[in-house]
């Protein structure tokens, strides 16, 4: 099963009519457009060019047969190709350095092989990874440039090929969809872009029936993580260590005090990005201790 990527939505809504259906355990590609929709191609096209109809398209909805209410969407990301060119911007008032930057600029950065040429002494290790992933929410619908505990906009570096993410299931079928994919982007997303490049990612999608699982969940490189979004950066660290501290508590059965010092002494709590409308945070935890009680997850 192949989706295109002008079969896109501008935000995640139960209103939405499916684009495709799949059984679960199926393989599914995802063509997707980068977060301008292709329109920047050479340094004299600017970010204020764009509008706002053409930010993070995000490739779908996916309906899954079977999923429901209350189940989790489990994700494996198989495969994440890039296309041969990528695009940053900058532009004044954007970003944590938006009150440095006097103008705007675009970048056009050829990708070589595994690297994205980003100057002539730079070139940067490609490490593919997908901005927008996210099933519909049961209320209003929300723009694909925000993230939630639906997912969505989550610009989580960790989302790469060979991770695997659970999101939660809102409305019947799930309604996957997901874009703006980077080539290569660091924590923070510090100047509200990657290298924004277009691609296809390859998943497997699959239902799982009422886990005990905090949502997004993702497991990716040996660590576990749970991803959390708030209007502070403070308050989602809060929400994604309570997440890991209840799935420490509830699924490996650890005392809550025990709980609590295990995740203050091996956690790593991390940021994802400061520059959507909601900020994005995420906290680790090794997977082989989770395995140390017997941890596995279909």
């Amino acid at each position: 099963m192949r989706i295109a990527a002008d079969q896109y939505v501008l935000d995640m809504s139960s209103k939405h009519p499916a684009v495709a259906e799949v059984a679960s355990g199926s393989k599914v590609t995802f063509e997707t457009k980068d977060c301008f929709s292709n329109t920047i191609v050479n340094p004299d096209h600017l970010f204020s060019s764009v509008g706002w109809d053409k930010i993070n398209p995000a490739t779908g909805p996916l309906k899954v047969t079977g999923a429901e209410p209350g189940d989790v969407l489990k994700v494996e990301i198989l495969d994440i190709r890039v296309a041969e060119q990528g695009v940053m911007t900058t532009a004044p008032g954007f970003g944590a350095l938006g009150d440095e930057m006097e103008r705007e600029v675009t970048k056009v950065i050829k990708i070589e092989g595994d690297e994205a040429v980003f100057n002539d002494r730079i070139r940067l290790p490609l490490a593919p990874m997908i901005g927008v992933i996210g099933t519909a929410p049961a209320g209003d619908a929300i723009p694909t440039g925000t993230p939630g505990e639906h997912g969505g906009n989550m610009d989580c570096k960790r989302i790469v090929k060979g991770s695997i993410l659970y999101l939660p299931v809102a409305v019947s079928g799930a309604m996957l969809a997901m874009g703006d994919l980077h080539a290569i982007m660091g924590d923070g997303e510090i100047v509200v872009c990657g290298v924004e490049i277009a691609g296809e990612v390859d998943v497997r999608v699959s239902v799982l029936k009422n886990p005990v699982l905090p949502t997004p969940f993702l497991i990716e490189g040996g660590s576990l993580m749970t991803i959390a979004s708030a209007k502070t950066l403070d308050e989602a660290a809060v929400v994604a260590t309570r997440k890991m501290h209840r799935f420490l508590r509830e699924r490996l059965k650890i005392e809550n005090h025990e709980a609590g010092m295990l995740l203050s002494a091996v956690g790593d709590l991390r940021i994802c990005q400061i520059v959507d409308p909601l900020m994005t945070a995420r906290m680790e935890f090794p997977q082989k201790i989770a395995e140390l009680y017997s941890f596995k997850l279909d």
